[in-house]
């Protein structure tokens, strides 16, 4: 009988649709055999321990996060028709996360204040009813996919509802972010690209109109607020350009929305496949911020995120030179034993899994990463009090092919309504 050899690091394609979906034995391999592994494939460098993406993240002066242009360039040629249609839109802006120190510094002081703790806490009872409106609509259903019918609707509504535009768009606005998502993911065919590039043109083309209308009448949202704000504060005495604020807007709307909706649907599926968890979060709901960091760590919605490296340096013993691209794997540190024992086991008692990489670390920690907090923290003890004996209606859990991303495609769930 043969015994079937495990192809080498250097034979896998790390961007492989079947590796995307189930990574952690890849994962595995890196942090054993090379915990900073050259790609000869791409070039690209991949750092997959959780000490040493750390240790990358507390450099920015060495690991840039200007690579949008590298990220708009790939390794094929540009496509002519996708060039065409973002040319009808702006031009990208450099702001948040693309961005380098002291540019960076001035919008996230700025953009900050929008999620500041007082600010995210006045937010419960909101959050709250935001909640219970869907529940009220889904719980009578007894079965329903969740992802769609209340993951993303959600965090969508939230961070609507804060920009101040109408929720009656909301379906559009979802659309949206899932161009954004398209051209962050990689790997979509060329009809899905140009069909991302056409919904980020209307986009960038409604809040155009939004500013303007912000402009003379403010209110009381992130939009006016900051289409109003002054940067002399931070040193650079003028008000945001249009391109800068739609690239702020962009950010906001996939941070506020993509990475919480893929975090309630996979903490519902934990539940589902945990029971004594899901009994022990039911009969204390004090548990509920170990269950959501618990669940953070274990999917790592922001499984991967970009580096550019613009000094000649060492990571790990090996050296990486200026112009190369690093990819911090994330999801592989949250999965990495030597900071997280037992890292394949799911827990919601976990000591230290608010440790976890899931919002990034260093000076580009997701900005909205408190909302995020306030959303999950919120949500799941109403969940679990108006949706009793949860079961799944489909054990076939499928991931969204993405090279930064994580999240499950659909949800298919059965309950009882507790009322």
């Amino acid at each position: 009988m043969s015994t079937a050899v495990a192809p080498a690091l250097e034979e896998i394609n790390a961007f492989d649709p079947a590796v995307l979906q189930e990574p952690f034995g890849y994962w595995a391999r890196l942090r054993i055999e090379a915990p900073v592994f050259r790609d000869p494939k791409t070039g690209i460098v991949h750092v997959s321990t959780y000490d040493l993406i750390r240790e990358v993240n507390a450099q920015p002066r060495r690991f840039s996060n200007d690579f949008g242009a590298q990220m708009r360039s790939g390794a094929a040629p540009p496509d002519p028709e996708e060039v065409a249609i973002m040319r009808e839109g702006l031009q990208p802006a450099n702001t948040l996360l693309t961005a380098d120190p002291p540019v960076h510094t001035r919008f996230r002081k700025l953009v900050g204040k929008a999620f500041a703790m007082k600010r995210v806490e006045g937010l419960t009872p909101y959050i709250a009813r935001v909640c219970a409106e869907l529940l009220d609509e889904i719980a009578p259903l007894g079965r329903v996919e969740f992802k769609t019918a209340f993951a993303d609707r959600l965090p969508m509504t939230v961070i609507a509802d804060q920009l101040g535009v109408p929720r009656e768009h909301m379906a559009t606005f979802k659309a949206w972010s899932d161009g954004f998502i398209v051209q962050l993911g990689g790997v979509s065919d060329r009809a899905t690209r140009l069909d991302a590039a056409r919904k980020i043109v209307a986009f960038q083309k409604y809040f155009l109109e939004k500013i303007e209308e912000k402009r003379a009448n403010p209110g009381e949202d992130i939009i006016s607020d900051l289409v109003h704000a002054d940067l002399a504060e931070e040193g650079d005495p003028r008000k945001m350009t249009p391109d800068e604020l739609i690239s702020i807007f962009q950010q906001l709307l996939v941070a506020g929305n993509e990475t919480t909706a893929h975090t309630l649907a996979a903490g519902l599926y934990y539940l589902i496949r945990h029971p004594e968890q899901q009994a022990a979060l039911r009969a204390d709901p004090g548990l509920v911020s170990g269950f959501v960091e618990a669940t953070l760590r274990f999917l790592s919605p922001t499984n991967n995120m970009w580096r550019l490296c613009v000094e000649d340096t060492a990571v790990g013993g090996v050296d990486i030179r200026r112009g190369e691209m690093v990819l911090l794997r994330y999801g592989s540190g949250n999965r990495d034993g030597a900071h997280f024992p037992e890292p394949d086991r799911f827990d919601l008692r976990r000591e230290n899994a608010r440790e976890h990489l899931a919002f990034g670390a260093g000076i580009h920690t997701c900005i909205a990463a408190p909302l995020a907090r306030k959303e999950l923290n919120v949500a799941f003890p109403l969940i679990l009090e108006r949706l009793a004996e949860l079961r799944l209606e489909d054990d076939d859990i499928r991931y969204a092919p993405n090279i930064l991303l994580r999240g499950v495609e659909r949800l298919n769930v059965a309950y009882r309504d507790a009322r």
